[in-house]
């Protein structure tokens, strides 16, 4: 039975959409296979990892009837990887094995039993749907992503938190090092809902979303995400926990505050960084009236110092922080300029940009 037939193209894009999550090994080797469906010309493909599911659906030509089966991601994907994309390939069923034809070539690939494959259980108590666009959630991931924590013993701490009251939805990151706190507003009501995304999600949901005003819809239960996206269904279980206070830590009355190029303040760190050594990043600021002067040693005694014109006629300040925490900021914003809010050389520096309250980073000093 020829299960498809289509362009390679077409394969291959519908295949990565869904095969993000699967893992290369697993203690289940059927979780490295992606789930077929198929119903007359319509083929369902699902993945899981025990823990997120996707699924998405395409049409494709093929002999009618019904049919499913699984079979290894990575392995499809690396082998039409190598195929021009205006090829045209099939895939057919024999026994217990596929055979993928594309031109001259053949492949027989061994399958595992869709009855075995372990599908997520859906929450049955989701809160209301609410949706945005797709480039706007792309746009507010982007803005904190970059802070979350990586392996943190304070599990909630790897992922994201989503907040969504009334009309807006927040979204918060943090390290226990650095705060991000991005929001977005929405077109309709809906109830508070707490919910923290863990860190694979966040990354692969970013992978998937596109720069367009498509919409997202989103629904959240007690230990369960689902969104729904270009023809996509994504379930994912949720981190368990109680995230900090994020009210708390972002400062509310800086005095001293000093307005920035992004880029020119970007490139100025990034010159001070190459003399930080690997296990201690730190950077210190002098802060003067007229003058912001960067500078960085190494255990080579080595130093470096670079200096940036400011409008700024307040009292000095000496501060110091790990570069990587303000160049993470800078590379994941677009804006032109950048507010950095002081209070003195031990409390946490607040920056944001300009005419804009949908941005907070928070980055707590660091003693040089």
């Amino acid at each position: 039975m020829i299960i498809l037939k289509a362009t390679q193209e077409k394969l291959l894009a519908v295949l990565q959409s869904v095969a993000g999550i699967v893992e290369r090994r697993h203690t289940l080797p059927i979780l490295a296979n992606v789930l077929i469906r198929k119903t007359g010309s319509q083929l369902q493909w699902t993945s899981s990892d025990l823990e997120i599911q996707i699924r998405t659906q395409a049409e494709f030509d093929g002999d009618a009837g019904n049919f499913s089966t699984t079979i290894g991601a990575r392995k499809l994907i690396d082998i039409l990887r190598t195929m021009p994309s205006d090829q045209t390939v099939s895939l057919e069923s024999n026994q217990s094995k596929m055979i993928l034809k594309g031109g001259k070539s053949k492949f027989t690939l061994q399958t595992l039993p869709s009855e075995d494959f372990p599908l997520v259980q859906e929450s049955a108590n989701f809160g209301p749907s609410f949706s945005i666009p797709q480039k706007t959630l792309k746009d507010v991931l982007g803005k904190v992503s970059f802070a979350m924590a990586v392996h943190d013993i304070r599990y909630y701490l790897n992922g994201i938190l989503f907040v969504v009251e009334g009309k807006l939805l927040s979204l918060v990151a943090t390290d226990g090092h650095r705060l991000a706190y991005a929001c977005a507003h929405l077109e309709q009501e809906v109830p508070k809902q707490e919910v923290i995304l863990p860190r694979k999600t966040v990354l692969e949901i970013q992978r998937l979303l596109v720069d367009k005003d498509e919409p997202i819809h989103m629904q959240f239960a007690n230990n369960q995400a689902k969104f729904l996206f270009g023809g996509m269904e994504f379930v994912t279980k949720l981190v368990e926990g109680k995230f900090p206070d994020y009210n708390r830590v972002i400062p509310k009355n800086h005095k001293r505050g000093i307005l920035l190029g992004r880029l020119p303040l970007l490139a100025s760190l990034q010159r001070t960084a190459i003399l930080t050594s690997d296990k201690f990043k730190g950077v210190r600021l002098n802060i003067d009236p007229g003058t912001l002067k960067i500078a960085s040693t190494n255990a080579e005694q080595e130093e470096a110092v670079d200096e940036l014109d400011i409008d700024y006629n307040d009292e000095s300040i000496e501060i110091g922080f790990n570069v990587t925490y303000l160049i993470d900021v800078l590379t994941n914003m677009d804006q032109e300029m950048v507010r950095v809010e002081l209070a003195d050389s031990n409390s946490s520096a607040l920056i944001t940009i300009p005419d804009d309250a949908n941005f907070k980073y928070v980055v707590m000093p660091m003693r040089i």
